[in-house]
């Protein structure tokens, strides 16, 4: 039987969890879905990299490369693996010769469809560089840009609204891990599925999937001066923190509040952009296997999930006129959150 309902958009994947877990099929249909996605296909079009268009992979890549070209004195790019598809992943290092080593991590584009995160990314290392300038005098930043390259290019390609990676499953139908839910913290347990055609799939074991290898394989070896995590996501206006997996309280949670609460309200100042903050188990929805919970896990105590505009009018197909005050005004709260932890390792 087909049953059309409707929910608040904001609320979809929250939604779509609990139909998961329930073993219900579902579908996630959007009003002019088509519309959206002609729009934003255009800057498809143009060859030149944009920081106020949604660039293709392609594009991404040659724009880190040029970065590291032009400003050799401050910009690294490493090569932290491969994707499943043989894609390299990029991190930008981003600091001062003797610069201290206290470092934030941040990476971009978990979720393949959440287009408005990898141009944060972008945006941040040059168009907030007033805002950032003076943190990288104590601070390094690393900055992944698009953390599921294979599905980003399908998403691009093939099917505008794809969130999970591109690997093969033991089902032959059904393709991708939610690289989100397989981390090794909690693995598989709330808010994911086993099912490898779920939206939520977890994967055949904690960091079975190249891309979480490579990102965890490289915070790990960076422990020493990674201070802060940071993952951007969409959408929502939320500002998250652990845990997701356990209704507990984090050990330092009045501080990480205090952190949001700041950060939250730095972003509302420039456009009166409205964000909740939370643990993400009750201000989201609960999951397991997430990236900024393992973060927290390995001693990361300043661990934090953005959910970026909007409220769910748009969704994940944000308009391209959105990306610069969306940007403008997450690089306040980034750097926010930045100044504190300077602040706490002077």
């Amino acid at each position: 039987m087909d049953v059309d309902f409707h929910v608040n958009s904001n609320q979809a994947d929250a939604v779509g969890v609990l139909l998961e877990q329930n073993s219900v099929e579902y579908k996630v249909l959007f009003d002019n879905l088509q519309d959206g996605i002609n729009a934003q296909l255009d800057g498809q079009k143009s060859k030149r990299h944009s920081y106020t268009k949604y660039n293709t992979w392609e594009k991404i890549a040659e724009w880190t490369r040029e970065m590291a070209k032009k400003y050799p004195n401050l910009v690294k790019r490493l090569d932290i693996g491969g994707t499943t598809e043989g894609r390299p992943m990029y991190v930008l290092q981003i600091g001062k010769s003797g610069t201290s080593r206290r470092a934030v991590f941040m990476d971009c584009g978990i979720h393949a469809r959440e287009w408005i995160s990898p141009a944060f990314c972008q945006w941040f290392l040059i168009e907030g560089e007033e805002e950032i300038t003076e943190l990288l005098n104590s601070l390094t930043f690393y900055i992944l840009p698009v953390l599921n390259i294979d599905g980003y290019v399908w998403s691009w390609t093939e099917d505008r609204m794809w969130r999970k990676n591109r690997a093969p499953t033991v089902d032959e139908e059904c393709i991708g891990t939610d690289l989100n839910r397989n981390f090794n913290i909690s693995w598989c347990e709330i808010g994911s599925s086993d099912e490898p055609c779920s939206e939520i799939f977890c994967g055949s074991a904690a960091e079975s999937e190249k891309e979480t290898q490579n990102v965890a394989n490289f915070i790990r070896s960076h422990m020493d001066s990674i201070k802060a995590y940071i993952t951007i996501h969409s959408y929502s206006q939320m500002l998250l923190y652990p845990f997701s997996y356990t209704y507990d309280p984090a050990p330092n949670s009045k501080e990480l509040d205090e952190i949001a609460k700041e950060a939250v309200h730095k972003l509302h100042s420039l456009y009166g952009t409205s964000y909740v903050y939370g643990p993400s188990a009750f201000t989201i929805y609960p999951t397991s296997g997430s990236s900024d919970d393992w973060a927290y896990a390995k001693g990361i105590n300043y661990s934090f999930t953005f959910e970026l505009r909007d409220k769910g009018k748009k969704g994940f197909l944000l308009p391209e006129s959105k990306i610069k005050p969306t940007c403008q005004e997450t690089t306040l709260a980034v750097a926010s959150i930045a100044q504190y932890v300077i602040s706490q390792y002077s």
